[in-house]
């Protein structure tokens, strides 16, 4: 029998606190048991450790990589064939604020500022001992991953807080990302990285900060300047014979590089089957290898960092809201949720389940694309199944998510369409098509793309009434001419203007649309991954539902409720916690708190 109290979620405008209770969404698995002394006495012993850590991603292998600092001895074991999960997947921007990068670059960040930001944006949906922690160790856990690996971080300079305008944000931001890796540095077990969501073009060497300006290389001096350097980048690594890694790959084969010094094992196609309890503590972890299942045993805990739930049909038509699936998400495949059904099996308690890391994603074939830059680029604008605006769509992702939930639940704004125009794509990179180039053929079978020489033929292959589109595009022409949206706001804040046209004036969000052939891309909520998981505390230890600490059991990163609650403090907003919240782990695991 499955139990829930979990109330449908209602999300508010963008850039107001988001409160609510931080238990909502909470629910226990009853109908399985965890394993005991007694239920798993014959499971042979594979191994014995101080501390056991399930999923070799960012959370993972901070967590292993701090334990085995401390001089405990640490495993992971992975259920894929490669390691890094999501991590290596993504772009890798760490929001950690007050850290030796950002500061040493002369950002002007305080402990106050950032403690003030953080409440403003998550508000009373996390409790502030966690959100203190979160604070207070990120610093330190940067610092001690440079100094225990060869990872070294660049400031994501100008990239902004995603609510730079509340108390303590900051317009030019706090997020950093890994600096380039060669990945020789790895030997043979450079084949077992996962690869990236996006591969880097060929012959490049890109960052995540990159990009914004790569998308406008046909445009601006900056931009072709950008591709430029890329490319020289590029050039200079082959020559000294590297294997250059950038964004989520560098940061994965970084802390993978740690974790071979401090001779930490790493199991890869080792699926967590459950949980070892004896005496009322996790002692252990059930685990498949080679096909058969074994025990290994934790001296001291059990650290769950085996990321979310987004590739679990089940789990999503639970938790939350229709329309959803499991194809929209970008996360590793891998994530099905297994680490959190351990836990609640072995009585953690649930929270945050109905949210994710949202983002608007065009469902391509094969695989969804996120849309960043795409959706913020002058002369483009979101349209719903009535023809009309219904968000700023330079706001960050998630909210413009929860906008397409929330705005009419009964009836959300899925999908929603994103409209441009041939000057659009004569100027703008769209995902990795270069300006002026064809799109695919298979864009447009799937469903995904649309194209018409009219705004009214547009409508009808999108079945949006004629009328309506083509008088939401008249009044969308006439704010870009003036440079101000006074129906969404969009270019207010200094977020808005990031992934941007610097050329285009009076705003740089805001251009007309004008010259045909019309676009129309499918728009529905895509997802970087879950945000609900276990509950913990500010040491990271997994929570019963009445609040008791499950001895020797924790959990970081996508397993563990957000300490962003459901809100995003900025880029990177996944990672940095997730990288924290391993190194707390581990650090309460030896004692060190």
């Amino acid at each position: 029998m499955v139990t829930s109290a979990d109330p449908v979620r209602r999300h508010p405008a963008r850039r107001t606190v988001l409160g609510a209770g931080a238990g909502a969404g909470a629910g226990l698995v009853l109908a399985a048991a965890p394993l005991t002394a007694a239920t798993a006495a014959d499971l042979p012993v594979l191994g014995t450790y101080d501390v056991v850590v399930i999923g070799s991603g960012a959370a993972g292998m901070t967590a292993a990589l701090t334990a085995a600092k401390r001089g405990l001895s640490c495993v992971v074991v992975e259920k894929a064939a490669t390691f890094g999960g999501s991590a290596a997947r993504s772009g890798a921007g760490i929001w950690i604020p007050n850290n030796s990068v950002i500061l040493a670059a002369g950002v002007p960040d305080t402990p106050a500022k950032a403690a003030t930001y953080l409440a403003a944006v998550v508000g009373p949906d996390v409790p502030a001992d966690r959100q203190a922690a979160f604070l207070a160790h990120g610093p330190a856990m940067l610092s001690f991953v440079m100094g225990n690996s060869p990872l070294r971080f660049r400031w994501m300079e100008g990239y902004s807080d995603y609510y730079p305008e509340l108390p303590g944000g900051l317009p030019n931001g706090r997020s950093v990302e890994p600096d380039q890796l060669d990945g020789n540095v790895l030997g043979a077990e450079l084949a077992r990285l996962n690869p990236p969501y996006l591969a880097v073009p060929t012959g490049m060497v890109v960052f995540s900060a990159d990009y914004k300006w790569l998308a406008l290389a046909a445009v601006t001096v900056k931009g072709a300047a950008v591709a430029t350097e890329c490319l020289a980048r590029g050039t200079k690594a082959a020559l000294l014979g590297q294997k250059p890694l950038t964004m989520g790959q560098s940061l994965a084969a970084g802390l993978r590089a740690g974790l071979l010094a401090a001779q930490v094992p790493v199991l890869l196609n080792t699926p967590l089957t459950d949980l070892y309890v004896e005496g009322g503590a996790v002692t252990g972890a059930v685990v498949t290898r080679d096909g058969a299942t074994g025990l290994v045993r934790a001296r001291r805990g059990v650290v769950v960092g085996s990321g979310g739930f987004e590739h679990d049909a089940a789990m999503r038509a639970r938790y939350q809201r229709q329309p959803i699936g499991t194809e929209w998400t970008v996360g590793a495949r891998e994530n099905t949720g297994d680490g959190i059904r351990a836990g609640q099996r072995a009585g953690g308690s649930v929270a945050l389940m109905d949210d994710a890391w949202w983002g608007p994603a065009i469902p391509l074939p094969g695989e969804p694309y996120f849309c960043l830059a795409e959706r913020t680029l002058p002369g483009g604008l979101l349209v719903n199944r009535a023809g009309a605006r219904f968000v700023n769509e330079a706001a960050p992702y998630s909210d413009v998510v929860h906008t397409m939930y929330d705005r009419d639940p009964t009836d959300p704004d899925i999908p929603a369409w994103l409209i441009v125009d041939q000057n659009y794509r004569n100027r703008y990179l769209f995902k990795d098509i270069a300006p002026t180039f064809v799109l695919p053929a298979d864009w447009y079978s799937s469903g995904a793309a649309h194209k018409a020489w009219t705004l009214d033929a547009l409508a009808a292959a999108i079945g949006v009434p004629a009328g309506a589109l083509r008088s939401t595009v008249d009044r969308f022409n006439s704010l870009a001419l003036r440079g101000r949206d006074t129906d969404f706001r969009r270019g207010d804040s200094a977020y808005d203007h990031y992934y941007t046209d610097p050329t285009v004036l009076p705003n740089s969000c805001l251009a007309p649309l004008w010259l045909p052939p019309y676009y129309a891309f499918r728009i529905v909520p895509g997802d970087l991954g879950t945000k609900g998981g276990l509950r913990t505390d500010a040491r990271a230890r997994v929570l019963r539902a009445d609040g008791s600490v499950i001895p020797g059991l924790y959990a970081a990163g996508n397993a563990s409720a957000a300490v962003m609650g459901h809100s995003y403090a900025g880029a990177g907003s996944t990672i940095g916690p997730a990288m924290t919240f391993g190194y707390i782990a581990a650090l309460d695991l030896a004692g060190a708190l």
